[in-house]
């Protein structure tokens, strides 16, 4: 897995949080917004996440622990189960004339 260095990843999340700041303190302010909307995409695509809050507390783990610690957490993070695909249940298969087969053999 490439990670990214940690000065820039320290470098980014302080960019993404001052300007965090700013749009708290001004959330009718489009310029500041459009600012801190693409420090975050900028912090996401860093640290390998769809949402920046994610990505923060990513960057955050990431700059505290030590490589292997970090790896680790990843690995150990649990993940959505995948279903197998299958086919339609054996009793409704048809047989080359176009009949039903129990067993599904044709």
């Amino acid at each position: 897995m490439l990670l990214p260095a940690k000065t820039e990843v320290a470098r980014q999340l302080r960019r993404y949080r001052t300007w965090e700041r700013s749009m708290l303190a001004s959330p009718a302010d489009l310029r500041v917004r459009a600012t801190f909307e693409d420090a975050g995409y900028t912090l996401c695509v860093l640290m390998g996440k769809r949402c920046a809050r994610e990505a923060a507390d990513a960057a955050e783990r990431y700059l505290r622990t030590n490589l292997v610690t970090y790896l680790q957490e990843q690995n150990e993070r649990p993940r959505a189960a995948r279903t197998a695909r299958r086919g339609p249940p054996v009793a409704d298969r048809l047989s080359p004339s176009g009949r039903k087969t129990p067993s599904g053999a044709a």
